[in-house]
């Protein structure tokens, strides 16, 4: 659901940018000043394992794919403030690195993804949890279908605003595709947690870390390069409304659509591009979360 520069332009693309920087700085303040806080290991593994599972697309129906966008999933694992800044980083680290989502619309992606999938998801998610495993697993899955359908009306009203096509023919074609992509994510979601022995899993807890730092590698090295070729939801319903164009792009960046320039081979060049992005929004998230740390013990 990453929205290039080419669908969107005008007042929305800084009013977004607003809203996205205003929601990561309240996340990190809250991060901040939790006394929960995830470790280090533990925010930079769920950041590479969210950069991965972004990258492999499943089919959904008649020539669309999805892919996981885990807001509801970093937020379960990290807490809602950390969770927001984990997919903050993930979709920046996507758009500068790998051209994934337009430069001029990057505040409304992370609208859409971080403050809305992982904070609004992750709230939800908050809410309808209960002490019984069964009510976890159940809660993850409902917020996480909600999370996907919150992210693709806002991405409707973007477009809307900004005069690309109108609200009332491209949000009814938005949300019965994401409706079937969102049972997509409601079943990773709940199959990743049920892999990590329930959902009830302390933020100091080491057991994630392993696990998701190891499938963060297979995925982004191994299953990426063959994730299915159809389009995702949003360029689907670009096709299908003819509002698809494409555009020089005004920011080039090192490699642009996961590949790697030097090397010919295609798949081998996404194996290494997807590695190289794993490994890095591993190490920037443990960055961030480590300067986190140090200044909350400073105070």
């Amino acid at each position: 659901m990453h929205i290039p520069s080419s669908m969107m332009n005008g007042a929305v693309c800084p009013v977004t940018a607003a809203m996205s920087v205003g929601g990561v700085a309240i996340a990190a303040v809250m991060a901040w000043k939790t006394e929960e806080k995830p470790t280090a290991l533990r925010f930079a593994a769920v950041g590479a394992f969210v950069f991965a599972g972004q990258m492999a697309n499943f089919p959904v129906h008649a020539g669309t794919s999805g892919h996981l966008l885990g807001g509801v999933l970093a937020a379960a694992l990290l807490g809602v403030p950390f969770g927001v800044l984990a997919i903050a980083l993930v979709v920046s680290l996507q758009c500068l690195v790998f051209a994934d989502g337009g430069i001029s619309v990057l505040g409304a992606n992370i609208l859409n993804m971080a403050i809305l999938g992982a904070g609004i998801g992750g709230w939800v998610f908050t809410k309808l949890t209960g002490p019984s495993t069964s009510r976890q697993l159940g809660a993850l899955g409902a917020a996480s279908w909600i999370s996907v359908m919150m992210a693709s009306l806002a991405c409707s009203v973007e477009l809307a605003t900004a005069g690309t096509i109108a609200f009332s023919k491209v949000a009814p074609a938005m949300l019965s595709v994401h409706a079937l992509i969102g049972l997509g994510e409601a079943a990773m979601t709940v199959a990743v947690m049920a892999a990590l022995h329930g959902t009830a899993i302390q933020p100091t807890d080491r057991r994630p870390v392993f696990f998701l730092v190891i499938s963060a590698g297979i995925i982004a090295a191994l299953v990426a390069p063959f994730a299915c070729a159809w389009p995702d939801g949003l360029e689907f319903v670009a096709g299908t409304l003819r509002f698809l164009h494409s555009s020089a792009p005004s920011f080039v960046a090192p490699f642009p659509n996961y590949t790697i320039p030097s090397v010919s081979n295609e798949m081998l060049a996404t194996s290494l591009a997807g590695g190289f992005g794993a490994s890095l929004t591993f190490f920037a998230a443990w960055g961030i979360a480590r300067l986190l740390q140090k200044r909350s013990a400073i105070q």
